[in-house]
């Protein structure tokens, strides 16, 4: 997972200058969406903003001002069309802010409020190089315009995503609500988390043995060690995803009981055939489970189509099914408010 916050203390702190180049604005197709970002260093691309020519002229186009950082901020357009090297047939603004060694007040704010879990938004000027401003629910710098703040707080509010309003570009930071409960640290659930983990996500990798999971996991990671991993379910957030995948069908069996118990989950994967999907059902439905609650019960999992059976094809499968699940929620709750208002 690229986290471009970390990515670029990361540089400051190595006393590296550095250039931020974001999509600020997109009109029609774009290869990548508003705030998607790279860090230009004189030595390393660290992100991307889509690959292609795109993003070889913006790396071109940072290297070169490595040369004369007289210009703190610049907004160029490009028109991806047959002169770029592209057919995207959109056209794309993107902002280069050129960083020095020094310390950056803005990105030790954002770091501050991203390890508290507390969401922000950076509002950046594209006509004025000084006015860069961040805001939370509560906070915000003493030089902020009431109608910069007003915006701000109202992104927040709705869980908006990036945006361009006016001169300003609106980024929310937030931490992901794409939230991921695994259960099984063998060669399949290792290879699904090595997966996910590139993802945007949260994940909680459970399993009962111990010294099964790897020394070293990306920070998004959180390991958990338990005799008894069913009883974590009743510690896990609203509206996660859950995937299960143990060494023992009664520890999944006990698992999938406890998850199908709760009416917030967002998703529930199993590992398995047609054949232990069955005799789960019918377990399940002995211990009390309603049958329309077994329909949320998704076994086999995996995007159909993909025949493989080694643990990486079938993490490739998983990730894709979680994906398509996460974004048809995300449909839904975009649509639901706009219907109401319709009626």
């Amino acid at each position: 997972m690229f986290d471009w916050l970390q990515e670029l203390a990361a540089v400051n702190h190595k006393g590296q200058v550095a250039v931020l180049v974001t999509v600020a604005n997109i009109r029609g197709s774009g290869p990548r969406e508003i705030g998607a970002k790279m860090i230009v260093t004189p030595t390393e691309v660290i992100g991307s903003i889509g690959g292609g020519q795109l993003e070889y002229q913006c790396t071109e186009f940072a290297c070169k001002q490595f040369k004369d950082m007289s210009q703190s901020t610049v907004k160029r357009r490009y028109v991806l069309g047959s002169n770029c090297g592209q057919c995207c047939g959109g056209v794309v603004d993107v902002l280069f802010e050129f960083l020095p060694t020094s310390s950056i007040l803005w990105l030790e704010k954002l770091i501050e409020h991203q390890e508290n879990n507390r969401p922000a938004v950076i509002v950046t000027s594209t006509t004025d190089v000084s006015a860069k401003y961040v805001v939370t629910m509560d906070e915000c710098d003493t030089e902020s315009p009431s109608n910069v703040v007003d915006n701000a707080r109202s992104m927040l509010n709705a869980g908006a995503l990036a945006c361009m309003s006016g001169e300003f570009l609106f980024e929310p930071i937030r931490k992901s609500t794409f939230n991921i409960v695994l259960f099984g640290a063998g060669h399949v659930g290792a290879a699904t988390v090595d997966v996910l983990s590139k993802l945007d996500c949260n994940i909680r990798w459970i399993d009962s043995r111990k010294n099964i999971f790897p020394n070293t996991l990306p920070l998004n990671v959180n390991t958990i060690t338990r005799p008894d991993p069913a009883n974590e379910i009743g510690m896990v957030e609203s509206g996660a995803y859950y995937l299960v995948m143990t060494h023992s069908h009664p520890m999944d069996l006990d698992i999938c009981d406890r998850i199908l118990r709760r009416d917030d989950i967002s998703f529930c994967g199993l590992i398995g055939s047609q054949s232990k999907r069955r005799r789960f059902e019918r377990s399940l439905k002995k211990q009390g489970i309603p049958v329309a609650r077994l329909q949320d019960l998704v076994c086999p999992i995996g995007i159909t189509g993909i025949l493989g059976k080694k643990p990486t094809e079938i993490a490739v499968a998983v990730g894709a099914e979680l994906l398509m699940a996460r974004d048809q929620q995300f449909k839904e709750k975009r649509i639901a408010p706009l219907l109401e208002v319709l009626g």
